[in-house]
């Protein structure tokens, strides 16, 4: 069973259900339905159009749905609608969709929500982890979405800032988790910046490009993670890295600074640098502070205190360290590296390993794990 080509099938399905009278949350349930059929029945009997066998099956999904809750009229209506079998359409909805899931009748946070999980193909667990927030609460906030969203017409599309949240959110769960949407996410992100002329768009997609342009030093080969101060530089995408320096150059010449343009910047001083020990730390400190005026994200100034760690030195990383909430994600990683460099061996070695406790993957649990055991090793017995 291929899990990658139903993840990239879903958006196109789901446009084309919309199309043809669907409204998205009946549709959005039968798309997944057809998903469920496809995982039972294809391992013993393939199709030959994927695409086409997943049109019919969620139609057909959402027809039964209709005939248990709607009018007579309406479904019989419906049933004349119903599209031959063969090829589908070829043409590709997904921006489009993002768009529509970002509606007016909405608030932003929610409409992200519903946006990753219908069409960007996460799960209310990745969302939640995304947000910060309990997967109980992120559940309620999406089925609620979907309930604002049954009985409106999907003709007033919503604003590019809740769709580059969106992409910007798919993008980190393809790069960081376990789902491969990072290519997904450039890719819809470069059909954006080519219809629409705004120095944000223009800012998450050359984020996007230069956060990509180390994947392949991330990981070793064994699968482990690499940091950033350990990767073989070499690796490196240059190719995208230039492109993404020159997008984030003509972006920032207008003068209307955003979040993605900071954390692009960010990106980029770090892909300048020849070696880890030649980073610019103090610049890049100073974009964390333009970037913690743009945006109240916690996660940001968690960031900031590790920059600040390294230009000038553990202690001040601790303190500023010291000002954030505890329980935030990866906090307890970022004070035993900060303790390391401070010397703190016994400490540090005790906090990598509370951290791997709490880690939201594998690889990254691994990875705390081998830091702690790594200094117990070292440490006088």
């Amino acid at each position: 069973m291929n899990e990658a080509l139903l993840r990239s099938l879903t958006p196109n399905v789901l446009g084309i259900l919309v199309r043809r009278g669907a409204d998205f949350a009946a549709a959005e349930d039968a798309v997944q339905d057809a998903l469920i059929e496809a995982v039972r029945v294809w391992p013993a009997d393939p199709p030959r159009d994927a695409k086409g066998w997943l049109v019919t099956a969620a139609w057909r999904k959402f027809l039964d749905a209709t005939r248990a809750d709607t009018a007579r009229r309406r479904r019989e209506d419906l049933v004349e609608e119903e599209p031959a079998p063969g090829p589908a359409p070829a043409a590709d909805d997904t921006l489009q969709l993002y768009f529509l899931c970002a509606h007016p009748s909405l608030t932003p946070s929610s409409a992200v929500a519903l946006t990753l999980r219908a069409v960007g193909g996460l799960t209310t667990r990745q969302i939640a982890q995304a947000y910060l927030v309990p997967e109980a609460t992120m559940a309620q906030r999406i089925s609620r979405a979907k309930r604002t969203v049954s009985d409106v017409r999907f003709d007033q599309p919503g604003d590019v800032a809740t769709v580059l949240r969106v992409l910007y959110l798919v993008f980190n769960e393809g790069y960081s988790g376990d789902v491969d949407l990072a290519a997904e996410a450039i890719r819809l992100t470069r059909q954006l910046a080519a219809v629409i002329d705004h120095p944000e768009v223009a800012g998450l997609l050359a984020l996007m490009l230069l956060h990509h342009a180390r994947r392949a030093a991330r990981t070793a080969p064994d699968g482990s993670l690499v940091p950033l101060g350990d990767q073989d530089r070499g690796r490196w995408d240059t190719t995208s890295i230039a492109e993404g320096v020159e997008i984030l150059q003509a972006a920032l010449a207008r003068d209307r600074l955003g979040e993605f343009q900071a954390q692009a910047a960010i990106a980029a001083l770090h892909a300048d640098a020849p070696t880890a020990e030649e980073t610019d730390w103090v610049q890049i400190v100073e974009w964390y502070d333009e970037l913690a005026g743009l945006t109240d994200n916690p996660v940001v100034r968690l960031n900031r205190a590790v920059a600040v760690g390294e230009a000038d030195g553990p202690r001040a990383g601790l303190a500023a360290l010291a000002a954030l909430d505890d329980s935030l994600p990866r906090h307890t990683a970022v004070a035993a590296y900060l303790h390391e460099r401070d010397g703190d061996l016994t400490t540090a070695a005790r906090l990598y390993a509370e951290a791997a406790q709490k880690a939201p993957n594998l690889a990254e649990r691994n990875h705390l794990t081998r830091q702690a055991a790594r200094l117990n090793t070292r440490r006088p017995r």
